[in-house]
């Protein structure tokens, strides 16, 4: 039997909203997976600190406060020099699409807008851990 999918929900920054990250944290509980819920206001480093120490297999970060070009560089660094670039990141909140490649070129997964449904996102949080998608 394979362990289940362990994923670190965190919310940088000095956004105060986390009704979303809650709402996706729950749903991936009910699709199977452990999850650890950061709460609100990390920092880049104690995003990547908890992922590394909680062993998690996918951290996704919700950004509803603007500063997502400065956060996921920062995460993103901040686990390369931690020596664990090998865990994906994926993001979701207020992200304007054209954002997103950039995004994404710097190594950032997949980033879920508004209207994004569970279902996508477990499959696509699935197919990463299980090297379909990525």
């Amino acid at each position: 039997m394979s362990q289940p999918i362990r994923v670190l929900v965190a919310k940088p920054g000095l956004d105060g909203h986390d009704r979303g990250a809650k709402i996706v944290a729950h749903a991936l509980r009910d699709a199977g997976m452990e999850v650890i819920y950061t709460g609100l206001h990390q920092t880049p480093e104690m995003i990547v600190n908890s992922a590394i120490q909680e062993d998690v297999n996918v951290i996704c970060v919700s950004i509803l406060s603007g500063a997502h070009n400065r956060l996921f560089p920062e995460i993103l660094e901040g686990l390369k020099a931690k020596g664990a670039s090998d865990i994906p990141v994926v993001g979701g909140g207020v992200i304007p699409e054209s954002d997103i490649p950039k995004l994404k070129s710097l190594g950032v997964k997949e980033i879920f807008t508004p209207g994004a449904t569970m279902k996508s996102i477990t499959e696509f949080i699935r197919g990463l851990v299980h090297g379909k998608v990525g």
